[in-house]
């Protein structure tokens, strides 16, 4: 099971990516006071493309906290998807699934011959990696509900 509000979110380490480098990084270093982690299916994806540069247009880079995403593309691949969306975002190359995993979002895709993914979701955490919102889609293009996020951070720097 995902975890919940008030519980303790896994620490994980993967490549991070900014656009033009990548090194190995625990989720632990990137926490800021907090953090937003955003777990989605694939780089390049009509849907990561578009919910990014929604992110982006909506403000979140100037949260008080850092947001990062989390896919199992390679750290070339992400930081190609950086650089073309000039994102100011931070992202996780978590291509064998172990941070996917340890949130129990990993999740068969039809029709991609055992293909495995993370489900996607936003967690919203404190400085300690608790859970203070979350949020886990039912399918692979409903929207994520930023209203709700966006409550949950200013709610958390009260």
């Amino acid at each position: 099971m995902p975890p919940s509000e008030g519980e303790h979110a896994p620490d994980f380490e993967a490549l991070l990516c900014d656009g033009e480098t990548f090194r190995p990084r625990r989720l632990a270093d990137v926490l800021d006071g907090g953090c937003v982690v955003v777990f989605y299916g694939f780089s390049f994806s009509a849907i990561a493309e578009n919910w990014w540069k929604r992110y982006d247009r909506a403000g979140w880079d100037d949260f008080d906290v850092p947001v990062v995403g989390v896919s199992r593309d390679g750290p070339y691949a992400q930081n190609a998807f950086l650089r073309d969306l000039d994102s100011p975002f931070r992202l996780f190359s978590d291509v064998e699934g172990t941070a996917a995993d340890a949130y129990d979002l990993l999740t068969e895709r039809d029709g991609m011959d055992s293909t495995r993914t993370a489900r996607r979701s936003v967690f919203v955490l404190d400085a300690e990696r608790q859970v203070v919102d979350r949020w886990l889609a039912d399918d692979w293009i409903s929207p994520v509900p930023r209203e709700k996020i966006e409550a949950a951070i200013a709610e958390r720097t009260r």
